[in-house]
Order: structure tokens, then C-alpha cells, then sequence
């Protein structure tokens, strides 16, 4: 079997490119590293041109490397949301970075590799390449959370990172060989085939798919595997937080649906038990911490777990037949949104941070819409798209993720989401009512790309909900590719 024919590399272009393109920029670094702008301008257009790549290749539908990376619909939506946050992370990096005098050569190199991690994981039809992938996507964040070092808390939200990281690796590698052992395979069309002509010992894919579920549990920050993300987040540079707040949980939503939908509908009556209570359990455990939270970057944490937890409402039913084209649009179509209000709102945050793990109270929020109306406007629209209020994307997300909860018949699972909804309204309202109520002179960094993508982001927030069914469509199109 030939691996690595030219069709292979065909098919996986867009990954290949980036790839390369990071080695090169590693090279630059090297010898032109101290350049200013150099680095992230060609991070940039390195991007740019995978989005590209990503762009002339929807329709495709292909394999290669003998089954195991697949290029179809559903892996170039994934990919596109995470080239837009590489491209989202470079603009937001860039002013901050100069300003906390953490500029370093490498910070860039690190997450292109990062993100062709993340391509790959959304592309992986063998559970070896979904650890693989989850290594490169990882590795690098661990290195990017510390690279603030001699920052004691960097350095702190790198090692348990790293920790915790290294945790999720080996439930997922003993995951993978339980997986193994019951199929004889590691390829998930090779782990449908054999569910389907029947196992020996149906129980070590159920205790597999379980351990999977941990380890991809930890990358998502899902309870109970959620307790590196407040310290992470909180420790880590704030352009860090932003990067990896939606691309981890985007890769790791990525594997978790192509896994679970594709490859284990099977058990769908074992695991979906467990994913209900993983499920309500992120809901309310996130959005309950969230309240008590002081720090702005802590409850961004605690509000990015409560995120997870809804878009687990959609996994949970992916054992409906009736309901799964649903339930993988309306996953994809959420994050679309929580991309946008995401780094949205770390982008403000970045402009009102007075040095690392500085101004990051809710205090230091109060006046900012009389300084800055247009920074308070954006975080209004980003904290209602959190909330689900219309006219935002974050609604057309909610709703749609909703009518897939109940289309899957999970009607009490949608009462439990309504009910975190309402609680993640008292603590965004809680910062609105700052900004606009109190009186203060908060510290606002007007830098110009700072300024314009939180002003980019929070229109397209506002005005894709106008094209949300165009959205929807797309999402679904693009689904109806890997069953």
C-alpha cells in the first residue's frame, strides 16, 4: 500500500502547506526573527493562503494515506473556522504581544504547528492520527502558555497544562487500544465494519469509546475534566487564552463528532448515558462558578466550559437517527458563533489589561463605555451572542442547537440548557451593568488592529445572524458527507 502517493498529498494539500509553510517561518525566525512585523505578516498570509487552499477544495471528497485522513465537507468547514482564528489570534498577538515585552520569535512558529494540529484532528479517519494530531495541536500550547516566562503564573499554566494534557493523552491512547483489541482495527470505517458483522467482546469498545471520551473530555474542558481551565486561561498571556480558548475546543469538537457519529453509533445506548451527565453537569457547574468570579479572564473560563456544555446538548443525541444530520450542523454551526464573540471579547479584554494579570478585575470595567463607547458597544454585542440573545449569532446558535436536542427527544436535557442560559445571563449582564452604570477610568489600549478586529468581530456577531439559514445550510451540506 502505497502511502504517500502524489494523490495523498492532493488530498491533504491545505495541512501539507501550512506545514511547510511553519518549517519555513521556524527558518525566518532564526535569521530574521527580530524583524517587527515580519513574522506575523507572513504568519498571516501563510493563512491566508490555506484558507484558499481550503476554499478550492469544497466539494472534494477524498481519502488518503490509506483511509486514514480524509478531506470532505465536514473537515473543510472545521478547518476553515480554525484558519480564521489563526488569522483572528496573529491580529490580536501582534500589538499585545509588543506591549507585554513578550514578543519572541517563536510565538508564531508555534502556532501555525499548533494549528496544522488542529487540521489534522478535524481530517483524522484513524484513531492513531486523531493522538497523533492531538500531540501537534497540543505540544505547542504547552509552550505558548509558558512563554511569558520568567512569569511565575505562565510558567504555572504550562506545566499544569502540560500535566493535565499528558493525562488526556494516555486515557486516549488506552482508549485507542481497547478500541483496538475489540475490532482489530484502528480505522473508524474498519471499527463500523466490524461492529457491524458482529464482536467477540463488544464490551472493550464500549470501555474504549468511554476512555476516548475522557481523553477528548479533557481537550474540550468538559466537567469533570475541566479543572485546568480557569488556571490556564488566567495564567496564560491573554493572546494565548484567546487562541486556544476556540481552537482546542474546536479540534477537540471536531474529533469528538466525527468519532462518535461516524465511527461508534453503535453503542450509541452505552454511551449516551454518559454523555448526558457529562453534559448537565458542564452546564451547570460552569455557569455556577462563572457567577462567583471577580477576574473578567476567569469567568471567560468558566463561561467557555458552559459553552462546552452546550455544545455537548448536540452530541448527546447523536445516537438519533432521525436527528444526527442535525445535531453535527447545529455543533458546527455553534462554534461558527462562539468564534466570533470569542475572540470578540478577548480582543476588548486585551485592550483593557494593564500588564500580565493586571486590570483583569471587573472593577477595572467600570466607566468604559464613557472612555470607549465603541469597545463597551462590541462587549455588549459579544456578551448577549454568549447569552443567546437576538440579534446575534450566538441566538441562531442556541436555536438551532436546541430544536436538535428536542428533535433527538431529549426534552429535559433542553429544559436543563434553557435554565443555564438563563443563570450565564446574570453574570454577563453583571459586566454590562459595570460598563455602563459605574463610574471609573478604566485603562483602554487603543491600538489600531486591536481596535478594528474587535469592531470586525463584533459586526459579523450582529449581521451573519441575518444569513444564519445560509450558514445552517452550509453546515448541513457539509455534513451530509460523513455518514
Amino acid at each position: 500500500m502505497d502511502f504517500f502517493s502524489s494523490a495523498d498529498l492532493i488530498t491533504a494539500l491545505p495541512l501539507v502547506f501550512l506545514t511547510g509553510w511553519a518549517c519555513i517561518l521556524l527558518l525566518v525566525a532564526v535569521f530574521a526573527g527580530q524583524r517587527p512585523g515580519l513574522l506575523p505578516a507572513l504568519s498571516a498570509a501563510g493563512l491566508l493562503a490555506t484558507a484558499h487552499l481550503l476554499v478550492s477544495q469544497m466539494g472534494l471528497e477524498a481519502e488518503g494515506f490509506g483511509g486514514m485522513f480524509v478531506t470532505d465537507g465536514f473537515s473543510t468547514f472545521i478547518n476553515l473556522v480554525l484558519v480564521l482564528g489563526g488569522v483572528l489570534s496573529v491580529a490580536l498577538s501582534y500589538d499585545y504581544l509588543k506591549r507585554m515585552k513578550i514578543a519572541k520569535p517563536e510565538y508564531y512558529v508555534l502556532m501555525l504547528f499548533s494549528i496544522s494540529g488542529m487540521m489534522l484532528m478535524a481530517s483524522a479517519a484513524d484513531l492513531i492520527v486523531v493522538f497523533l494530531a492531538l500531540e501537534l495541536l497540543s505540544i505547542p500550547l504547552y509552550v505558548l502558555a509558558a512563554i511569558a516566562r520568567p512569569d511565575a503564573r505562565s510558567e504555572e499554566a504550562g506545566l499544569k497544562y502540560f500535566l493535565l494534557g499528558a493525562f488526556a493523552s494516555g486515557f486516549l491512547v488506552y482508549g485507542i487500544a481497547l478500541v483496538y483489541g475489540a475490532t482489530g482495527t484502528t480505522l473508524l470505517s474498519g471499527v463500523v465494519a466490524a461492529a457491524t458483522a458482529g464482536l467477540e467482546f463488544p464490551i472493550y469498545l464500549a470501555l474504549g469509546a468511554g476512555l476516548i471520551l475522557v481523553g477528548l473530555g479533557f481537550k474540550v474542558a468538559a466537567v469533570p475534566f475541566h479543572m485546568w481551565t480557569p488556571d490556564v486561561y488566567d495564567g496564560s498571556p491573554t493572546s494565548v487564552t484567546a487562541f486556544m480558548a476556540v481552537g482546542a475546543k474546536a479540534a477537540g469538537f471536531a474529533a469528538l463528532l466525527r468519532i462518535f457519529v461516524a465511527a461508534f453509533p453503535s453503542i450509541s445506548e452505552q454511551i449516551t448515558p454518559v454523555l448526558y451527565a457529562m453534559c448537565v453537569a458542564t452546564l451547570i457547574i460552569g455557569n455556577l462558578l462563572a457567577i462567583s468570579q471577580t477576574n473578567v479572564k476567569r469567568m471567560l473560563a468558566y463561561s467557555s466550559i458552559s459553552h462546552a456544555g452546550f455544545i455537548l446538548m448536540a452530541v448527546v443525541a447523536y445516537g438519533n437517527d432521525a436527528a444526527r444530520f442535525d445535531v453535527v450542523s447545529s455543533a458546527l454551526f455553534y462554534l461558527l458563533g462562539f468564534t466570533f464573540a470569542s475572540f470578540g471579547s478577548w480582543a476588548v479584554v486585551m485592550a483593557v489589561e494593564k500588564g500580565l494579570g493586571r486590570g483583569l478585575e471587573f472593577k477595572d470595567y467600570a466607566g468604559l463605555f464613557r472612555r470607549s463607547p465603541g469597545l463597551a458597544i462590541a462587549m455588549l454585542v459579544f456578551m448577549l451572542s454568549f447569552g443567546g440573545v437576538p440579534p446575534t449569532l450566538g441566538f441562531a446558535g442556541k436555536f438551532y442547537l436546541f430544536r436538535a436536542v428536542l428533535e433527538g427527544g431529549f426534552l429535559w436535557l433542553a429544559i436543563v440548557g434553557v435554565v443555564a442560559s438563563l443563570i450565564s445571563a446574570y453574570y454577563y449582564l453583571r459586566l454590562i451593568v459595570v460598563m455602563f452604570m459605574q463610574d471609573g477610568e478604566p485603562e483602554v489600549h487603543r491600538e489600531p488592529v486591536l481596535m478594528i478586529t474587535a469592531g470586525l468581530t463584533a459586526v459579523a456577531t450582529v449581521l451573519l445572524f441575518v444569513l444564519s439559514e445560509p450558514l445552517l445550510n452550509w453546515a448541513s451540506q457539509a455534513l451530509l458527507r460523513i455518514f
